[in-house]
């Protein structure tokens, strides 16, 4: 094998697959790199089941999985170069990336980066005169190879040194996928994931949820995008959030990421959801989230509920009672 070695960016889906094969084919030695962010589907604790993983496990290819915490938040509160349909900031995004994987670079003593990006195959971050500009502003231009797309950009400096031969690369380009689909049954690859399924602000209606917390609480943390993956959410001032419990496993993951101001919500005696009100509130905002809560509780509509709310700093203890709120008044503040 060629004392070459390469860093391939891992994402799970096809292209970042097709791109590691392409590489790993012509005899180069291929690390894989996947990166967890706090809105990303698997996490460190359950890395093993991503496509990522299963991914570079077909590829026959060692992976490092990298979390990026409060640094990623921060592109997220406050993107250079914006968001794209929902809450996603695609490029600042892949610029950080990029920056982590060229210090992996210097670690590992490789030589180049691969990614899977196709020319034109996102409207926001993989036009041409953007990923110039991503390699420019992670500050390595010439140092990222992609394959799939090789032929239709500048050569990368793995190719004009002749580490890989840019004749068995690709000029891949535009939206359709009906090339690497081909390339997949060329190469035998059937473990990948669809595109853009790894992130979360990709997706509307988590994308909606993300946009109500910056707006309200711009200095969020990562317990609260922990929260924005649990149960039901509900704007219940602009100072003061409801969170829902679906499950018994979301009710328990609730109660663990409870906060020392926050107010935790049981039924008492009954079976129901736990309920976490998060931010300033006082008896108005307590009355709703408990109307809120016995919405949820399979009882007849006229019942009063009876309720246990819970603060977290004091385990102080308080009964009461609250009638479920009608549901169209419950819609209006569904976030």
């Amino acid at each position: 094998m060629s004392p070459i070695r390469a860093i391939a960016l891992i994402s799970g889906g096809l292209d970042s697959a097709l791109s590691a094969k392409l590489v790993q084919s012509q005899g180069i030695g291929v690390l894989g790199v996947h990166f967890i962010t706090p809105f990303s589907k698997y996490g460190l604790e359950d890395f093993e089941d991503s496509p990522a993983y299963k991914s570079a496990l077909e590829l026959g290819i060692e992976i490092e999985a990298i979390a990026l915490g409060e640094e990623f938040l921060e592109i997220v509160k406050k993107p250079k170069f914006g968001y794209g349909k929902a809450m996603n900031p695609c490029i600042d995004c892949r610029i950080l990336e990029l920056k982590k994987a060229g210090e992996i670079l210097k670690e590992k003593k490789a030589q180049f980066i691969i990614t899977g990006e196709v020319v034109g195959q996102r409207p926001m971050s993989q036009r041409r005169e953007v990923i110039k500009l991503i390699d420019k502003e992670s500050g390595l231009s010439g140092m990222v190879l992609r394959p799939l797309s090789a032929k239709v950009l500048s050569l990368s400096i793995a190719e004009e040194r002749g580490w890989v031969e840019r004749d068995n690369l690709h000029s891949i380009a535009g939206r359709s996928r009906k090339a690497q689909f081909e390339l997949a049954k060329q190469f035998g690859l059937q473990e990948f994931s669809t595109p853009a399924g790894g992130c979360l602000l990709t997706e509307e209606g988590f994308g909606k949820k993300a946009r109500d917390l910056l707006d309200h609480q711009p200095d969020f943390g990562l317990n609260d995008v922990s929260l924005l993956n649990l149960g039901r959410h509900f704007r219940i001032s602009p100072k003061a959030k409801l969170v829902v419990g679906k499950n018994d496993k979301d009710n328990k993951r609730i109660i663990s990421l409870a906060k020392e101001r926050d107010l935790l919500i049981h039924t008492d005696n009954l079976p129901g959801p736990t309920g976490l009100l998060r931010g300033e509130f006082g008896s108005q905002e307590m009355n709703l989230a408990g109307r809120i809560m016995a919405f949820y509780v399979h009882k007849a509509d006229s019942a009063e509920v009876p309720l246990i709310f819970i603060k977290v700093e004091d385990k102080k203890r308080e009964k009461t009672k609250a009638l479920a709120i009608n549901r169209e008044n419950l819609e209006e503040l569904r976030i």
